[in-house]
């Protein structure tokens, strides 16, 4: 980053004094740790804030407590810089702060479709009650519309007197596995809610991507608490789609993965999330499309409850055909077969294994009586902890030793990367079913593998020592 961009920034600075404002960031999770290193790349003293001793201890030593490509380096820089440190102490990183950013969860309740709100009203309320001086709170977590507006009546009812707090909204648009330049180059900033004097604070902050062409949309308070959850439900709509497709083309011997790469060519339509496979999960996607469903319902918006609760059924039905898949290839039962599953984290590049398709597959063959070993080359600890009784792998070879089938289940580039030939020395049966429509199939029948899909069609190649006639129905064709 050049030092030009330092010093812009911080000529504006908070209240127009010139002085560069400091910043708090509520909350370390995936968001917050991202989010508050990257405010201290761009030149700004940022503390992070965690209830959790644990978490604190281990970001202040350099060391994430989850798997994000380029994270950990960013956070040792800065800490060696001195832009950056992290504390349980709430009330003294807001009385020296003058830009309050709200990174915290939002996950599923237990009891229904709706988002727990439960740590973002904590947090704003104690952010609040912890003023000392005039301060913006920035609400980055993703919430249901008209959160802020209630957030904005804890703001004035707990602020001490004499303070002025204003309570805006910066919706976050980061991908796991690629959070870091997520937020150091992301394609648009989100202001909500903000007066003149707030949106120039917070272009303060951004400058430099600002300055690299990032455009600065300004809205209301309601549209940008809708930004993320729309984006997000456009995109599972668009993955639920192709999954859709895809079972048109397997019925017509047609092939899927041509037939997006043909509807990406359409500038309209593009080639991103039209990947015919497993399906969507994560801690993102599946529960802020049912956030959504449930806060439209609330509103009588039931058009967009229809549409997305067919997205959702679409998505979770492509998991019990992975599992129906390995059914059929194995004869009819998966009892006493020993399987090898290769991935374990919702998608490449991370560790998170919340509503994990690969691991929600690997638990209902196991529960059907299969041997399931699993290897991923991030996430074999948080899924071993999140699924204790999976036997879980140090590499592709032990997964694949022995197996009667293999299932490739999250796109690593090492999967793909794997030689089939020497994978082929190892297992029972050369049988592999592509749970992600990433393999070079001809490459793996050249090997002698029996490859299973969904949606695609290719050349079967019969196998002479599996189960026969039982994998015509999953294979390619």
């Amino acid at each position: 980053m050049g030092e030009e961009h330092v010093t812009s920034a911080s000529e504006t600075g908070s209240g127009g004094t010139g002085a560069r404002p400091r910043v708090s960031v509520i909350g370390t999770g995936y968001l917050g740790a991202t989010h508050a290193a990257a405010v201290a790349e761009l030149g700004f003293e940022v503390v992070g804030v965690d209830s959790d001793p644990a978490k604190v201890e281990a970001l202040a030593a350099g060391r994430l407590p989850f798997f994000e490509p380029g994270l950990a380096e960013l956070i040792s820089t800065h800490l060696t810089t001195g832009r950056l440190r992290f504390t349980t102490d709430l009330a003294e990183a807001v009385g020296v702060s003058d830009i309050h950013f709200i990174c915290v969860g939002t996950p599923q309740q237990t009891t229904s479709h709706a988002a727990n709100l439960g740590y973002v009203e904590q947090a704003v309320a104690d952010v609040a009650r912890a003023l000392s001086h005039d301060g913006l709170i920035v609400g980055k977590s993703t919430v249901p519309v008209g959160t802020g507006a209630r957030l904005r009546e804890i703001v004035g009812a707990l602020v001490p007197e004499g303070i002025d707090a204003e309570l805006v909204w910066n919706p976050e648009f980061l991908r796991e596995g690629k959070a870091v330049d997520d937020t150091l180059r992301p394609d648009r900033i989100v202001i909500g809610g903000a007066s003149d004097a707030a949106q120039a604070a917070l272009r303060a902050l951004y400058a430099t991507p600002i300055s690299r062409g990032t455009p600065v949309i300004a809205c209301d308070l309601p549209t940008a608490e809708l930004v993320k959850v729309s984006a997000n439900a456009f995109l599972a709509t668009k993955i639920s789609f192709i999954n859709a497709i895809a079972e048109l083309c397997q019925a017509a011997g047609a092939d899927v993965t041509t037939l997006a790469d043909a509807l990406g060519h359409d500038a309209r339509i593009g080639r991103q999330f039209l990947n015919a496979g497993l399906g969507f999960g994560g801690g993102c996607l599946p529960k802020d499309i049912r956030a959504l469903m449930h806060r439209s319902g609330e509103l009588g918006a039931l058009g967009v409850v229809g549409l997305l609760q067919q997205v959702d059924e679409i998505n979770m039905g492509q998991r019990q055909k992975v599992v129906e898949a390995a059914l059929v290839a194995c004869g009819g039962s998966v009892l006493n077969h020993r399987i090898g599953v290769l991935g374990a984290a919702f998608k490449p590049q991370t560790d998170d294994v919340r509503d994990s398709p690969a691991l929600n597959v690997a638990a209902a063959l196991h529960l059907r009586g299969a041997q399931v070993v699993v290897f991923d080359p991030a996430a074999g600890e948080t899924g071993r902890r999140m699924f204790p009784t999976l036997a879980f792998a140090e590499s592709i070879e032990e997964a694949a030793r022995g197996a009667d089938a293999i299932l490739v289940l999250t796109e690593w580039p090492e999967f793909l990367a794997v030689d089939p030939r020497d994978l082929g020395a190892l297992v029972s049966h050369r049988l592999v079913i592509d749970g992600r429509n990433c393999l070079d199939v001809p490459a793996w029948q050249a090997a002698g593998w029996s490859v299973g899909s969904l949606g695609r069609s290719a050349p079967v190649l019969e196998p002479d020592n599996v189960w026969g006639a039982g994998i015509r129905g999953v294979l390619v064709h």
